[in-house]
C-alpha cells in the first residue's frame, strides 16, 4: 500500500516512488544488501532489491570535514522484469556492492513499454528490461555519518513492499 510519508528533515516527499520519479531519483553509492527474483502468477517474474538509499548528502559544516547521510533502508521493486545479463567482480575492492548510476535506456527493438535498465555497480553491472519500478522507503530517514546502515539500524535484509508513515 502506498503511503503519503514525508520527512521534513531529509528532505525526503514521499516514501513510496516509481519510474515517474526517476528523474529526481539518484542512486549514487546506495548499498545492496540483497536481490530476489520473484516469481508471479502471470509469465514475467519481479526483481526486487535491498538497499540503503541516500536520501540526502549533507556537506560538511567546519570544523566538520566529510560528508554525511540522510539514509533509508528501502525496497526497489522492479515489474515484469526479463533478459538479464550482468557481471559481479567484487574482488574486496569495495566492502559492499553500492551502486554508481541506474540508467534507463530506449531498447533498439522499439518496445518502449519495457525499457532496459542498467544498474551500474562499483563491483557489478546489471542490464535488464523490466515494465517499470517502485521504490518503498521503508522507515524514515535517518542522519549518518557512513554510507551504509548496520543490519540492526536497517532490520536486516529485507524485501519489504510498504513506505513508512
Amino acid at each position: 500500500m502506498e503511503s503519503d510519508g514525508y520527512h521534513r528533515e531529509s528532505g525526503l516527499a514521499k516514501s513510496v516512488w516509481s519510474e515517474s520519479d526517476f528523474e529526481d531519483m539518484g542512486w549514487h553509492d546506495a548499498t545492496v544488501h540483497g536481490l530476489y527474483v520473484q516469481r508471479t502468477d502471470g509469465v514475467l517474474p519481479r526483481l526486487l532489491l535491498d538497499l540503503d538509499y541516500i536520501v540526502r548528502w549533507v556537506h560538511p559544516i567546519p570544523p566538520a570535514k566529510y560528508f554525511s547521510f540522510w539514509m533509508s533502508p528501502a525496497t526497489l521493486v522492479f515489474d515484469e522484469f526479463w533478459d538479464i545479463e550482468g557481471d559481479f567482480d567484487h574482488k574486496g575492492t569495495y566492502p559492499e556492492l553500492t551502486i554508481d548510476d541506474v540508467h534507463r535506456l530506449v531498447p533498439g527493438d522499439g518496445r518502449a513499454d519495457f525499457p532496459q535498465w542498467h544498474i551500474e555497480g562499483h563491483a557489478f553491472d546489471l542490464k535488464f528490461r523490466a515494465a517499470g519500478f517502485r521504490q518503498y522507503f521503508r522507515q524514515a530517514p535517518r542522519l549518518s555519518s557512513v554510507q551504509v546502515l548496520s543490519p540492526a539500524e536497517r532490520g536486516g535484509c529485507c524485501f519489504t513492499e510498504a513506505g513508512f508513515r
